[in-house]
């Protein structure tokens, strides 16, 4: 169900401005008053925080986990003052967004499940107020809001305020790495993760998955149908990308994995710098980095089933550390601005966005 121009209703003054009622109405979507096309929004069938976010989680010992997570649950993983953290994907099924006040640190981790985007942001810009899930859809993609205007629309992947008083105001991202819980929990054994003790009744095992086999790969239906998936890549193939003004750059997992080594470093340009793309199968796993270290370009190869770099034989893992050689606990500069999401979400967002393709 598409939302018209102005058609839902919502408290909203002579300035096109809309203030979000949880638990109310959808918000308005006023043209005049949007910075994206607004022909894009639909309902996602639930009222503002009908999908309640999360804030301030608790956070465990992966000792203390139990049993609603197996090793090939998907995590978002951060770094915070060096102390990694993991957010399931089984929670964010149901959550979408948690926010963190950290020191001071005030992130939202995101996931949509409908695009697989899995992404953080820094919400200073919102005044350090939580983001909440608005029930609208953009693109088939979760559009936040921010509970300091109450009237503000962010789509997570366009990565700014699309709505609002907001409107144009960037998210500055934090950089995430998504990958297997098994994988996490052996690379980061003093990790946090965001426990399944929410507060809400919700099913957070792997049967839990609310969405049918909606995340197979080849199965190109989507919420809203009125643009059909790409099928250029399988739609619901989950790709590394890093969006810029042309369009950007987007790696898919099936061609990072077509490869006879465990790992993998992929030498590319992207958003006007030489960067290095590193693939970890046991995790499943991709992210990218800057390969400059102290005004050093490095080159990176794989030797036996371990990156390392020709300019110092140092040792590399998917985090972007140095795990042995003269770099040992040096860490590279990552991408804050690369993501995971599915290759449909990916051609719906940025439509010049360029394919890698596997050389």
């Amino acid at each position: 169900m598409a939302v018209s121009l102005a058609a839902c209703d919502g408290a909203g003054g002579g300035d096109g401005t809309n203030t979000i009622d949880p638990g109310g109405a959808l918000p308005r979507v006023d043209a005049e008053n949007c910075s994206v096309d607004v022909s894009g929004f639909i309902s996602g069938g639930v009222p503002p925080d009908g999908i309640p976010a999360l804030v301030n989680p608790e956070t465990v010992a992966p000792g203390e986990v139990g049993g609603f997570l197996t090793d090939d649950s998907r995590v978002i993983g951060f770094f915070v003052d060096d102390q990694p953290y993991a957010v399931p994907h089984n929670i964010l099924w149901w959550h979408e967004i948690a926010n963190f006040d950290l020191g001071d640190r005030r992130l939202a981790v995101t996931y949509c499940p409908l695009t697989g985007s899995s992404m953080a942001f820094d919400r200073r810009v919102a005044g350090g107020a939580t983001f909440g899930v608005s029930g609208l859809l953009f693109r088939n993609n979760l559009t936040m809001y921010d509970r300091a205007t109450n009237a503000s629309l962010w789509p997570q992947m366009s990565r700014q305020a699309g709505c609002g008083p907001k409107t144009g105001t960037a998210l500055p991202m934090t950089p995430v790495i998504e990958m297997t819980w098994g994988r996490w929990r052996t690379l980061f054994p003093d990790t946090r993760v965001v426990s399944s003790n929410t507060g809400f009744n919700r099913n957070y095992t792997p049967t839990g998955y609310p969405y049918g086999n909606y995340e197979d790969p080849d199965n190109p239906s989507l919420l809203d149908g009125r643009r059909p998936a790409d099928r250029t890549r399988p739609p619901k193939e989950r790709g590394l990308g890093i969006p810029d003004g042309a369009g950007g750059i987007v790696f898919p997992f099936g061609l990072l994995d077509d490869t006879d080594t465990p790992v993998r470093a992929v030498h590319e340009t992207a958003a006007g710098r030489d960067i290095v793309v590193f693939w970890d199968r046991a995790g499943q796993g991709a992210m990218a980095y800057e390969r400059t270290l102290d005004g050093q370009r490095l080159t990176f190869t794989v030797a036996n089933d371990r990156i390392v770099d020709a300019e110092t034989g140092s040792t590399w893992r998917i985090d972007g550390r140095a795990v042995a050689g003269p770099l040992a606990g040096r860490r590279l500069t990552p991408v804050a601005e690369a993501y995971v999401a599915f290759w449909f979400a990916w051609v719906a967002f940025h439509p010049e966005i360029r394919l890698w393709d596997g050389a």
